[in-house]
């Protein structure tokens, strides 16, 4: 290779990952495991780790993995076994939506009527049970109605409607020790096909008490009051509907070498009739980041080169602002003491005016970023369950009016480890039932498992009470692997996802959004020379010369 060659090569921008083509689901199970705790059971959980040496390990090959558990120092630990199950879930989602009730529940309770709760499961490949939505608790009630509830087709019965469902029917109790009253098993096959024919209920058995009892019958009866499908994919009593099918198991037509299969849709940039995307920016101020006063600082204002705060700011902002007429952000800060008090706030507005958090466009928000930040007190913890908590209420109240007119965008820049996990994977389970997606951008190079855990790509994403995410609309990019990739590219990473999302919540709310053209490809390289998606210039932004 000649000189002049190898110079050109080092001068190659680093080429960005192609996108994964698959999500797996990893299920894990243990038996047999050694008792550690002296008066009662072991309370056990795993941590799964993978060792890379410049190269990714493959952790599952197969679909079902057992392996022995070993002590420290490599013996077997007994008979303990640890079973890794992995179950390929890249397919789009489709919406049902199921509504319970009961009637003539069993009475588990002495001075008062029973606390019921039901449970679905599904059954796996393997005959083990995942739990896939548990209702509200009503009181004191032996014929109880369930609020209706949502879940996607992969999460059911992952888009095969003869898998076996189990639901469980409880009597709530206080301690934790909730009794029994029944359960009965049947298919989504057989739900639909027994709603269509108005007989759509099964007897709650209690097999206990079907072996004591001659003359037992049932414990109660529980109902499908409401089956609904959403409009796309459609759904047809019966059967999943053909489109449905396709949604599942992916396009018919093959996909392009390194893009993930699926249909998605094409965002068009710019003023338009279609849906306003509201953009929020959410900013970590926590002392993580290191003192703005010192030039390591992510946070370090250098009036000749931005700090890295800035630099994926107007790089990830520049991109998002075009898809929007008015290009106004609403920025919010994080983890830092602000004045007049100087008590920590975990969604104030930048620009110190919380009647009006709005910036214009990307340059209005590196002003205020620039004001807000000799202002405060950089402090902690890291916790990011309130911006998207802030943001939830707003697109919840678009929700409410029953139009297609508004989605929400949530651009969170931090620079690694989230204190508040569990209250922010609570807070996006909760987020994914509304017009709103989550794009959090990586500063710096830190440790970014967590944001890696809260993207959904490894699995579907849970609740700590263990409700799965009705849709994934979380995308983390880590900006140090992006710095030097064209602006198509980062504008690919950037918007991977919310294409797809946007369209899996229009269907979920059976709305057609106006003005989003349905197209079997995401934003990519081919759109370089459209409006919108123009080269971003760092520089010229935040007039450095």
């Amino acid at each position: 290779m000649s000189a002049g060659s190898e110079r050109r090569a080092a001068a190659a921008p680093r080429a960005v990952p192609a996108p994964r083509a698959s999500r797996v689901e990893l299920r894990l199970s243990c038996r047999h495991l050694l008792d550690r705790d002296p008066l009662t059971k072991s309370d056990p959980s795993v941590l799964l780790l993978l060792r890379s040496q410049n190269q990714w390990v493959q952790i599952v090959a197969q679909k079902k993995v057992t392996r022995a558990l070993l002590l420290r120092f490599g013996r077997n630990a007994g008979k303990s076994t640890i079973t890794v199950t992995a179950e390929d879930i890249s397919g789009n989602n489709g919406y049902v939506e199921l509504s319970f009730r009961a009637r003539k529940l069993d009475d588990k309770d002495l001075f008062s009527k029973s606390d019921p709760f039901l449970e679905l499961y599904r059954v796996n490949d393997d005959g083990s049970e995942q739990l896939v939505y548990r209702t509200e608790v009503v009181k004191d009630n032996l014929s109880p109605v369930w609020e209706p509830f949502k879940v996607s087709l992969n999460n059911l019965c992952s888009c095969e409607e003869t898998r076996p469902l189990k639901c469980l029917v409880w009597d709530h109790d206080s301690r934790g020790k909730h009794d029994f009253i029944g359960e009965f098993s049947t298919t989504f096959e057989e739900m639909q096909k027994a709603f269509g024919e108005d007989q759509a209920q099964w007897d709650c058995v209690n097999a206990k008490y079907r072996q004591k009892k001659r003359n037992y019958k049932n414990s109660g009866v529980v109902i499908l009051a409401d089956l609904k499908g959403s409009l796309f994919p459609g759904l047809h009593h019966g059967r999943l509907s053909d489109s449905l099918h396709r949604e599942c198991t992916g396009p018919s037509t093959p996909a392009e070498p390194g893009r993930p299969a699926h249909p998605g849709c094409n965002l068009e940039p710019g003023p338009g009739p279609g849906a306003d995307v509201q953009k929020w920016v959410a900013i970590d101020f926590t002392a993580s980041n290191g003192d703005p006063r010192n030039s390591c600082s992510l946070h370090y204002i250098n009036p000749f080169q931005p700090n890295e705060y800035l630099q994926a700011l107007v790089a990830v902002g520049e991109i998002c602002q075009d898809y929007d007429s008015d290009k106004r952000f609403s920025a919010l800060g994080f983890g830092a003491r602000i004045p007049p008090k100087y008590e920590v706030s975990h969604d104030f507005a930048i620009n110190f005016n919380p009647e009006d958090d709005e910036c214009e466009g990307i340059q209005g928000v590196v002003e205020a970023y620039r004001n807000c930040l000799p202002r405060v007190q950089l402090y902690g913890p890291t916790n990011v369950a309130p911006v998207i908590s802030k943001v939830a209420r707003m697109a919840a109240a678009e929700e409410s009016t029953g139009e297609a007119s508004q989605y929400y965008i949530l651009l969170v820049l931090t620079d690694g480890v989230v204190t508040d996990m569990a209250e922010a994977r609570e807070a996006i389970v909760r987020a994914s039932h509304l017009p709103m997606s989550i794009i959090i951008v990586g500063v710096g190079n830190a440790d970014f498992t967590d944001m890696q855990t809260l993207d959904g790509d490894e699995g579907i994403l849970r609740s700590p009470r263990g409700e799965p995410a009705l849709r994934d609309i979380v995308q983390f990019v880590p900006f140090r692997e992006l710095k030097s990739a064209s602006p198509a590219a980062l504008a690919k990473c950037v918007l991977a996802e919310v294409p797809r999302q946007v369209v899996e919540y229009f269907s979920y709310r059976e709305l057609p959004p106006r003005g989003l053209g349905t197209h079997t490809h995401d934003a990519g390289p081919e759109r370089a020379g459209q409006p919108g998606v123009r080269p971003v210039s760092v520089s010229s932004t935040l007039g450095v010369p």
